[in-house]
């Protein structure tokens, strides 16, 4: 049996006042960004909270290395077109000693369900769910860390 990870990142606008703060550029937003790393259920196994201008691809070896003793069953992590390059996956390969497989779209600004990387997108949802995620209204960004780390926990009591 292969266990993976699929991770991703999200740019979350900021109030006025929070601290830190940095510009995604590619999506145009000033905040900070979430980079998780979840099972195939949706339930995270590494997370990171940074400022927005840092790399999709940075972001997630920042959440690996924070998680490292939850990660050292995984043999693949499964990422979308922004973490490509072969330094990430020799990073990652370093790191945890797992393999990087980046699920691509096939046509360009076609809608499609990428095979297995909306378990990640799903888990986002789950976050903007919880009221005071949809912005990022904490000054440091360890304290956004943590409002994460709850929203997760809430969804597991509620489950059980």
């Amino acid at each position: 049996m292969t266990t993976f990870i699929i991770a991703d990142a999200q740019s979350v606008k900021n109030t006025d006042t929070a601290e830190e703060k940095g510009y995604d550029a590619g999506k145009k937003v000033s905040g900070i960004k979430r980079h998780i790393g979840v099972d195939t259920q949706g339930l995270p196994h590494a997370v990171a909270v940074t400022t927005a201008e840092v790399t999709d691809r940075d972001g997630a070896l920042q959440a690996m290395d924070r998680c490292k003793p939850n990660l050292e069953l995984v043999e693949s992590v499964l990422v979308d077109g922004g973490y490509t390059g072969q330094p990430f996956a020799d990073s990652v390969m370093e790191r945890l000693q797992a393999t990087v497989q980046v699920v691509k779209r096939n046509e360009l600004h076609t809608f499609a369900v990428l095979p297995k990387r909306w378990v990640v997108e799903r888990s986002f949802a789950w976050l903007e769910k919880c009221r005071r995620m949809w912005k990022n209204c904490e000054r440091k960004l360890n304290t956004s860390l943590q409002f994460v780390h709850l929203a997760f926990l809430v969804l597991l009591l509620k489950r059980s």
